[in-house]
């Protein structure tokens, strides 16, 4: 069921539900953890199609969520873009594109209109416009849309967990390369006190793998 209920979620990955993306709601849904008028993006049709697939009564949006609106898109005023890269780290679409202390520009037909970028911009130079007219929840969101977000999001995690692979392996070969070189890589020129700095070094990153492995 949970696959289903994913399904029916317009996959904006607000974090708006109180979960890290709309399949962690969709989980907690069919787990009865969640109740099903927490998705402010769906609106209330979103509500009713949870509510078919869940058997649960169509309840209104839960106010804490946030009510239905219409939808949004956000654009980076470059007049005061400092080039930070905040908001690239956290759209969750990779719908911004940017460099380090550059400009940084929203490609638009990927923006889910999330807002997580705003709270995290330090000059406040993100901002949003309506681009949904006065349609509102799943009236202004398309299931091409929502199958575009999916796909964006999927690739956008998987990219930064083959980053963050990659950084941690980078860090481990340095450390080990200032291991297998510690008289090189140390102030200490005693030979025995290297050999004891070493032990203590290698037992450490004995117990990070353990616990890793665990």
């Amino acid at each position: 069921m949970a696959q289903r209920l994913l399904d029916a979620l317009p996959q904006t990955q607000c974090t708006r539900c109180g979960y890290p993306d709309c399949a962690a709601y969709a989980d907690a849904i069919a787990q009865d953890h969640a109740d099903i008028n927490q998705c402010p993006p769906g609106g209330a049709e979103g509500v009713a199609r949870l509510a078919a697939i869940s058997g649960k009564p169509v309840i209104a949006l839960n106010p804490e969520n946030g009510g239905e609106a219409q939808r949004s898109v956000v654009f980076v005023d470059e007049a005061w873009c400092i080039g930070c890269t905040l908001c690239i780290d956290a759209c969750p679409t990779d719908a911004i594109f940017g460099t380090h202390k550059h400009m940084h520009t929203v490609i638009e037909a990927y923006c889910t209109g999330c807002e997580l970028c705003l709270p995290v911009c330090p000059v406040d130079c993100i901002h949003l416009e309506n681009a949904s007219g006065t349609a509102t929840g799943w009236a202004a969101w398309s299931p091409a849309q929502a199958d575009l977000a999916r796909t964006r999001y999927a690739a956008a995690t998987t990219r930064r967990a083959d980053t963050l692979a990659a950084h941690r392996s980078s860090k481990a070969a340095q450390a080990q390369d200032k291991l297998a070189n510690m008289a090189a890589h140390s102030r200490i020129t005693d030979p025995d006190e290297l050999t004891r700095k070493k032990a203590f070094i290698e037992a450490a990153m004995a117990r990070a793998r353990q616990r890793k492995s665990e």
